[in-house]
């Protein structure tokens, strides 16, 4: 699959929040309708308590939301933007953090986030997100508008 990386001059809007496990956020970028779109450029993770215990969280980035909300994580979805996971162990003096972000999904609506604790517990986890604006021509954004139906 061919990927487009979007290193535009737009501005730069950024967003972070602390959700629970089982829990969701919408991130309201929506606004009236013209030729921006926007793409993640930064996703980061971090515990709300760290080194205090096991801690498995699955946070993805959604263009939807999301009536069920899962730990499993599946590139083939085409609603997922991003996902990002934070493991941390007792006594594991350096937590890991993984996320990917997909750069090529341009979106002009709405996004939405989700946490899900893998481990069976009740951590939360705190998110980072920058978002750029990108311009598009009218060809641009019907090309977007024909994407968004294929998916549907």
């Amino acid at each position: 699959m061919a990927h487009t990386h979007y290193k535009g001059n737009g501005k730069v809007h950024s967003f972070r929040g602390l959700l629970a496990s089982d829990e969701q956020e919408k991130i309201r970028i929506e606004g009236p309708v013209g030729a921006i779109a926007w793409h993640i450029t930064k996703f980061e993770l971090f515990s709300q308590a760290p080194g205090a215990g096991n801690q498995n969280s699955v946070v993805h980035i959604f263009r939807e939301e999301q009536s069920n909300i899962v730990g499993t994580v599946n590139f083939n979805d085409n609603e997922l933007l991003a996902v990002g996971q934070w493991k941390e162990s007792s006594g594991v003096a350096y937590p890991v953090s993984t996320p990917v972000i997909f750069d090529n999904a341009l979106f002009t609506r709405n996004i939405w986030v989700t946490h899900l604790d893998v481990e069976g517990g009740n951590d939360s986890c705190n998110y980072y997100i920058e978002l750029e604006e990108v311009k598009l021509t009218n060809a641009g954004m019907a090309q977007l508008a024909v994407a968004a139906a294929r998916r549907t």
